[in-house]
């Protein structure tokens, strides 16, 4: 839900982002950085480019968050799949990878899609192990 907060206002952006919060040791944020701007139901996304900014401002932890411009937060098997990969790329350079979440289209936080949520987070749903 913070996480959410943070990047409200990338849900009413006509393209996808992906974005990762950078976090001290507290799980404090640090900084946002925008790694892409893709297309309408894209974004490149590669584990060198997402954990550059993180190793460079020596981040303890991260939390992906990218947005879906058709408003529903429901993750692809892509999400799913990228998730995964940068999960272990995190372990790599020991950074922990706290959750990925999806942002739906919502200025408010309520009712965005037809499930009643205006963003998934893909550790409290269980889509990826993040331990």
């Amino acid at each position: 839900e913070d996480a959410c907060k943070l990047c409200v206002d990338i849900s009413h952006l006509a393209q996808e982002t992906f974005q990762i919060l950078c976090l001290n040791a507290k799980n404090y944020l640090t900084n946002r950085h925008m790694i892409t701007l893709g297309l309408v139901d894209a974004s490149l996304v590669h584990p060198r480019e997402v954990m550059r900014p993180a190793i460079i401002e020596s981040a303890s932890a991260i939390v992906l968050v990218h947005n879906h411009p058709s408003g529903d937060p429901t993750p692809s098997a892509e999400d799913i799949r990228i998730t995964r990969q940068l999960i272990e790329a995190a372990k790599i350079v020991d950074i922990k990878l706290l959750d990925h979440v999806i942002i739906g289209r919502c200025s408010d936080g309520t009712k965005a899609t037809e499930n009643n949520k205006a963003f998934i987070s893909m550790r409290e749903d269980g889509l990826c192990d993040f331990s």
